[in-house]
């Protein structure tokens, strides 16, 4: 049996999704910065997939939707815009957590050899910071908040409405890269209180390379790609407009299907962790119920995760260590270690991600594979040998 369980990586583009890029490559190919008719039927299909996102996100209005490569690019611009925009102001404070994608803190640690000061928020064990953290962070001088909604690697979901409300009180901007919630969790950025968000279609079963930055009326951004006058100025290249009609397309149909899928999901999510569960020293990453429908994370101790990717991979069950943005990377988590735990623990994690594509006997293969892979890797482990003759102790 073959199971894809890295949804959280990347979605298979939906049958809605494909088909709507499908037309408008062949019926909507001009370019939308031309004055002739072509150009404009380009520019009608561009601006109707504009409109109808920005409804989606309960945007105030369209032109508060500005189209990107992706949530890399859309988190880039955010901060980097409120940083800018803060300095001119003599503010070049900002607040986010030790959590983040990495296209958030590797933005933010570029600010900082800028001498801007970043301050970054401990996470609690259960995968949540608080809106009482935020709003004792938050100076005279703080430029920007920026927290993501749901985290890539362990799904929990943070209170961004309440953490919105303390930025709003305090006159902060607040931006959150919402690419793992949007399309799986109801997001509204006015009920919110967002001034800024970062989404990515691919992670709805939209297509890859194409992403939105929602910035609130009178957020002020900086460009950070320079050469033309699309998107208003503030995001130079042509639009792809066969990618953001299937965006439009892709985000319509998993929104209206929302409770649906999460009915379907959440009980085999559930399942998922009550079988992991019964794993010898085994834990569950992050908070038991606070997350978004179909992410699981789990640390087995005495194994190493890229082993276990391997092995699982060789018995048709897709899945991941973390974030696939770092894959290829030795280190640990820094979202594991953010919470807690010790590296050698950290070492041995396996995300899980369903959808709505998956199955209950997917979960089943699933949950008969990962016990055996994890038992025969413990076999061959000296960590395990050493943990299991009380040379080491456990940690989990």
């Amino acid at each position: 049996m073959f199971v894809y369980a890295d949804n959280a990586a990347t979605t298979k583009m939906s049958r809605t999704a494909a088909e709507a890029m499908t037309r408008a490559m062949e019926d909507v190919w001009g370019n939308p910065s031309s004055l002739h008719t072509t150009g404009q039927e380009a520019k009608v299909a561009l601006e109707e997939a504009r409109a109808k996102i920005a409804a989606l996100l309960g945007a105030e209005q369209p032109k508060e939707i500005y189209f990107t490569s992706g949530g890399s690019e859309a988190d880039n611009q955010a901060i980097i815009s409120a940083a800018m925009y803060g300095a001119k102001k003599n503010k070049r404070h900002i607040i986010s957590t030790k959590f983040e994608h990495h296209a958030a803190l590797h933005t933010l640690d570029k600010l900082k050899k800028q001498g801007f000061e970043i301050e970054l928020l401990d996470v609690h064990e259960n995968g949540l910071v608080t809106a009482e953290q935020v709003a004792a962070a938050i100076r005279e001088d703080t430029a920007l908040v920026t927290i993501m909604y749901a985290n890539n690697e362990i799904g929990t979901v943070q209170p961004i409405r309440e953490i919105g409300a303390v930025c709003r009180e305090k006159k902060v901007p607040f931006h959150t890269d919402a690419v793992q919630a949007v399309g799986h969790i109801p997001v509204n950025v006015m009920l919110d209180n967002i001034d800024m968000l970062s989404i990515s279609a691919h992670k709805f079963h939209g297509p890859k390379g194409i992403g939105v930055l929602y910035a609130k009326r009178g957020m002020i951004l900086t460009n950070v790609i320079e050469g033309g006058a699309q998107e208003r100025g503030k995001r130079a290249g042509t639009e792809n407009i066969p990618a953001i009609v299937s965006m439009a397309a892709a985000m319509e149909e998993s929104i209206k299907n929302l409770d649906e899928n999460t009915a379907k999901i959440v009980p085999m999510r559930e399942k998922l962790i009550e079988g992991l569960s019964k794993i010898p020293h085994s834990k569950l990453n992050g908070d038991r119920t606070n997350r978004v429908p179909g992410t699981v994370n789990f640390c087995f101790e005495g194994i190493e995760g890229e082993s276990l990717l391997l092995l699982l991979d060789e018995n048709g069950i897709e899945a991941s260590s973390g974030s696939a943005c770092t894959s290829g990377s030795l280190d640990p988590s820094h979202v594991l270690l953010s919470l807690g735990l010790p590296h050698e623990v950290a070492h041995g994690s396996l995300r899980l991600s369903i959808g709505e594509y998956n199955t209950e006997e997917e979960v089943d293969h699933i949950l008969k594979v990962v016990p055996e892979v994890v038992d025969y890797l413990r076999n061959m482990s000296p960590v395990w040998e050493d943990l299991c003759t009380g040379k080491r102790e456990h940690i989990i």
